[in-house]
Protein backbone atom coordinates (compact mmCIF):
# COMPACT_ATOMS: atom_id res chain seq x y z
CA UNK A 1 0.00 0.00 0.00
CA UNK A 2 1.56 3.68 -1.37
CA UNK A 3 0.85 6.08 1.47
CA UNK A 4 1.52 9.79 0.58
CA UNK A 5 2.51 11.09 4.60
CA UNK A 6 2.42 14.46 2.73
CA UNK A 7 -1.11 14.05 2.19
CA UNK A 8 -2.16 12.50 5.50
CA UNK A 9 -0.20 15.37 7.53
CA UNK A 10 -2.51 17.99 4.98
CA UNK A 11 -5.91 15.96 6.44
CA UNK A 12 -4.71 16.38 9.75
CA UNK A 13 -4.59 20.01 9.88
CA UNK A 14 -7.78 19.99 8.90
CA UNK A 15 -10.00 18.30 11.66
CA UNK A 16 -10.86 19.19 15.07
CA UNK A 17 -8.48 18.85 18.02
CA UNK A 18 -11.30 15.95 19.42
CA UNK A 19 -10.59 14.27 16.16
CA UNK A 20 -6.70 14.70 16.75
CA UNK A 21 -7.09 12.77 19.95
CA UNK A 22 -9.01 10.16 18.34
CA UNK A 23 -6.41 9.90 15.88
CA UNK A 24 -3.61 9.84 18.22
CA UNK A 25 -5.24 7.29 20.34
CA UNK A 26 -5.66 5.00 17.43
CA UNK A 27 -2.46 5.48 16.10
CA UNK A 28 -1.96 4.18 19.48
CA UNK A 29 -4.07 0.83 19.56
CA UNK A 30 -2.02 0.07 15.87
CA UNK A 31 1.57 0.57 17.40
CA UNK A 32 0.37 -1.38 20.58
CA UNK A 33 -1.27 -4.15 17.98
CA UNK A 34 2.25 -4.23 16.14
CA UNK A 35 4.25 -4.75 19.43
CA UNK A 36 1.84 -7.13 20.80
CA UNK A 37 1.98 -9.25 17.83
CA UNK A 38 5.97 -8.81 17.88
CA UNK A 39 6.15 -10.09 20.84
CA UNK A 40 3.27 -13.23 20.21
CA UNK A 41 6.05 -14.21 17.39
CA UNK A 42 9.32 -14.07 20.14
CA UNK A 43 7.01 -16.23 22.35
CA UNK A 44 6.16 -18.67 19.55
CA UNK A 45 9.94 -18.92 18.40
CA UNK A 46 10.66 -19.65 21.97
CA UNK A 47 8.09 -22.12 22.66
CA UNK A 48 9.05 -24.21 19.77
CA UNK A 49 13.52 -23.71 20.50
CA UNK A 50 12.38 -25.42 24.20
CA UNK A 51 11.24 -28.62 22.34
CA UNK A 52 14.69 -28.92 20.76
CA UNK A 53 16.22 -29.03 24.13
CA UNK A 54 13.42 -31.53 25.74
CA UNK A 55 15.18 -34.32 26.07
CA UNK A 56 16.63 -36.92 27.89
CA UNK A 57 20.06 -36.85 26.43
CA UNK A 58 20.76 -33.13 27.07
CA UNK A 59 18.87 -33.65 30.39
CA UNK A 60 21.36 -36.36 31.44
CA UNK A 61 24.47 -34.15 30.12
CA UNK A 62 23.07 -31.14 32.44
CA UNK A 63 22.27 -33.52 35.52
CA UNK A 64 26.12 -33.60 35.88
CA UNK A 65 26.57 -29.64 35.67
Amino acid sequence: MNVNREELKRMIDHISEQEVAELLDFIGYLNMKREREALKNLEQASLTSMDFWDNPVDDEVWNDV
